[in-house]
């Protein structure tokens, strides 16, 4: 099991450069301690996860790290020029020595739609089009015609280290995103909220269709703590804060401003005010014996999946805390 770090910029204090380079400091802290890959997300028109520009904030990853391999998950694939992202992709994997994984999604919130000028009833089948044409793209000299993308006789350079990019498709669990990953031999990237009922059914899907389990990464967020009780009392603010943000970029809000001293009055509430149910449920929360336990039990469950945690505390001396502990504590375990 390989084990990532999941970063999307998130902006609890401070302006948007200091979210930006703190989350860039701990990939270059998770490259120090050993993990195995990092991960970026895009979002757009969001002041609270501000990724905008994978590309370059891949690019300064690449030129901060040794080993640790780099991916989108991932690339917002209908707003994108086909022939451009190739040449992004191909040239950051020449600049890591071949350290990039690649992962399209094919987004969802209406800001995105509108600005991009893409139609959301379109959006799947754009992404399709979009990853067929970049890997082709990445291959050889290439033609492709389709209802979005379409080009002729391209022949990019810098040609990728690699032979073949590990390439994985983002999904909610969409039979139809599942069925091409598996038609074309991607990989899956499963939100913070997939559950393993949903992951075991998404693995049963691909391997209808391909002949073999899928490989999965699922973005996971993590909490460690001295107690159980102490670590959820840390992840509840920071996931409900999350959804509430990404609840508003999608309806064209603004993000509520993080109050901490409000949110240790709601946790008195237990359950009340949290609306993010889903990614806490499914984090990696809890002492390091539990966390223990959970990773255990997604290995049981779901043997074919890579795990790429998302520290929840809202301070980045926290996060580097907790990701030392994983390393120290939890990761030899497992």
């Amino acid at each position: 099991m390989n084990i990532g770090l999941f970063c999307l910029f998130e902006r609890f204090a401070g302006d948007s450069n200091t979210a930006i380079l703190e989350q860039l400091e701990l990939i270059r802290y998770a490259d120090e301690l050993g993990f195995d890959e990092a991960w970026v997300g895009e979002h757009h028109f969001n002041d609270f996860s501000v990724c905008p520009s994978p590309s370059l904030l891949l690019s300064y990853a690449v030129a901060m790290t040794k080993s640790i391999r780099l991916g989108a998950a991932g690339y917002l694939a209908p707003f994108y020029d086909v022939v451009r992202l190739a040449e992004e992709v191909a040239t950051l994997d020449a600049l890591s020595g071949g350290r990039i994984n690649l992962g399209f999604a094919k987004g969802a919130f209406a800001p995105d739609s509108k600005h991009f000028k893409v139609a959301p009833e379109g959006m799947r089948k754009a992404m399709f089009e979009v990853v067929e044409g970049v890997s082709m793209l990445l291959k050889d000299v290439a033609s492709y015609k389709g209802e979005f993308v379409s080009f002729f006789c391209a022949d990019i350079e810098p040609k990728p280290v690699q032979s073949a990019i590990p390439t994985y498709i983002a999904t909610f669990g969409s039979e139809e995103s599942i069925v091409f990953a598996a038609k074309n031999g991607f990989g899956l990237l499963g939100s913070q909220g997939l559950g393993l009922d949903e992951c075991v059914a998404m693995s049963e899907i691909y391997e209808k269709t391909a002949g073999h389990k899928p490989k999965i990464t699922l973005m996971r967020t993590f909490c460690v703590a001295d107690t159980t009780e102490e670590a959820v009392e840390i992840a509840r603010p920071s996931i409900d804060h999350f959804v509430r943000s990404m609840q508003a970029a999608s309806s064209y809000k603004k993000s509520p401003v993080f109050d901490e001293a409000r949110y240790s009055e709601l946790i008195k509430e237990r359950y009340d005010f949290f609306n993010g149910g889903k990614f806490f449920d499914a984090g990696i929360i809890g002492d390091a014996e539990a966390c223990k336990r959970h990773i255990e039990y997604i290995k049981m469950r779901c043997p074919n999946a890579d795990i790429a945690l998302k520290p929840v505390a809202t301070t980045l001396e926290q996060n580097k805390q907790m990701l030392r502990i994983f390393n120290e504590k939890i990761r030899p375990f497992i």
